[in-house]
């Protein structure tokens, strides 16, 4: 298996699908490299692709707004994107793209050994949970996968859109302490 310095390098140095061509920064993710929960957006907006970092614009200012009502930081979790390079204008990345891309998250995820995921809007939860899944539906649901505990709540762009969707995003965040609690996570 590959360590943390060679998968982060391979990945900085990525060209398997177009969005090479026209990111500023691979953004491979950042948090406790040994957290017990892992959360999961789609892939970098401009804010990320400028700095190199997921969750740093508004939607990121959000998250950590979210963290905290958990009682959680970037420090305690890890946090990181389907797709690593932005999609133009912030479209959703395509299938060929995730496709490209997912082998790198799932490395994290063998290094990390989380207990938790989070997926955090509708992609994520289409490419970690379930092809079919329905977030608008399903989220806050929980669902344990090759030993991993996972939910997926309304990302925080979605949530900056659209501020009735906060109530359910709130009762997500709630379950998901509860979960850190029962699994005996680091908080």
């Amino acid at each position: 298996m590959l360590s943390w310095e060679e998968l982060e390098q391979s990945c900085q140095s990525c060209s398997r699908c177009e969005l090479c061509k026209t990111r500023t920064n691979v953004v491979f993710g950042v948090g406790n490299r040994t957290a017990d929960i892992l959360f999961v957006g789609e892939g970098p907006g401009e804010q990320e692709d400028l700095k190199g970092e997921p969750f740093v614009g508004p939607a990121g200012k959000l998250l950590d707004d979210m963290l905290s009502i958990i009682d959680l930081d970037r420090s305690i979790c890890y946090i990181g994107n389907i797709v690593k390079c932005r999609p133009p204008r912030n479209r959703d990345p395509q299938e060929e793209e995730q496709e490209a891309c997912i082998g790198y998250l799932q490395k994290q995820i063998q290094l990390i050994q989380p207990k938790i995921i989070v997926c955090l809007g509708r992609i994520a939860a289409l490419k970690l949970i379930r092809p079919d899944y329905r977030i608008t539906r399903e989220h806050g649901q929980w669902m344990e996968k090759d030993g991993i505990w996972m939910t997926a709540t309304y990302h925080p762009s979605a949530l900056l859109r659209d501020v009735n969707k906060r109530p359910e995003a709130f009762e997500d965040l709630l379950s998901i302490r509860e979960m850190m609690r029962k699994l005996k996570c680091n908080m």
